[in-house]
């Protein structure tokens, strides 16, 4: 055996397909374990998970009815149109009518506004809540209300307006 030839130890090497598989399934769960990541963040920008899985799914597929919507991320029917009701009233999706050719119903198809306007939707409380954290002093009564200053404003840009 020369020095350039692998050592045998007697253990059989794997099988490609095995290895692939393997592969496959860390992934597909490295992808999961980030998309659980996205939807956790955002049930704390929309208030619950359910609406979070709408609004991933609706980025995913936009023009998506509430049925298919219910069959894209396992809920139930009652549960996403309640959510979209909510949605939509605070305009963090759209709707429009589905033309359809033929007579009968023609339901809405939803879209989920872009992530930056969403983030802008919410800035304005963060913002104040962090000041009121940083003048937590002049709220206490420790500092003049009058020397309080707001040394925390956010803005948010879409790098994609940029290009």
């Amino acid at each position: 055996m020369s020095a350039d030839d692998p050592e045998d130890d007697g253990t059989p090497l794997e099988d490609p397909a095995d290895v692939r598989n393997r592969l496959e399934q860390e992934a597909d769960r490295a992808v999961e374990q980030f998309d659980e990541g996205i939807v956790d963040l955002l049930a704390w920008v929309l208030d619950t998970e359910t609406r979070a899985r709408i609004y991933v799914s609706l980025r995913q597929h936009p023009g998506s009815t509430s049925d298919e919507l219910a069959d894209l991320t396992g809920l139930y029917p009652s549960t996403v149109r309640e959510a979209l009701a909510e949605l939509h009233e605070e305009a963090k999706v759209t709707r429009e009518k589905r033309e359809n050719d033929g007579a009968g119903n023609n339901p809405y198809e939803y879209s989920a506004i872009a992530p930056s306007e969403l983030v802008n939707t919410i800035v304005s409380d963060v913002q104040s809540e962090l000041n009121t954290v940083c003048n937590l002093d002049a709220h206490l009564g420790d500092v003049d209300p009058d020397d309080a200053a707001e040394p925390v404003t956010i803005s948010v840009e879409d790098a994609t307006d940029e290009e």
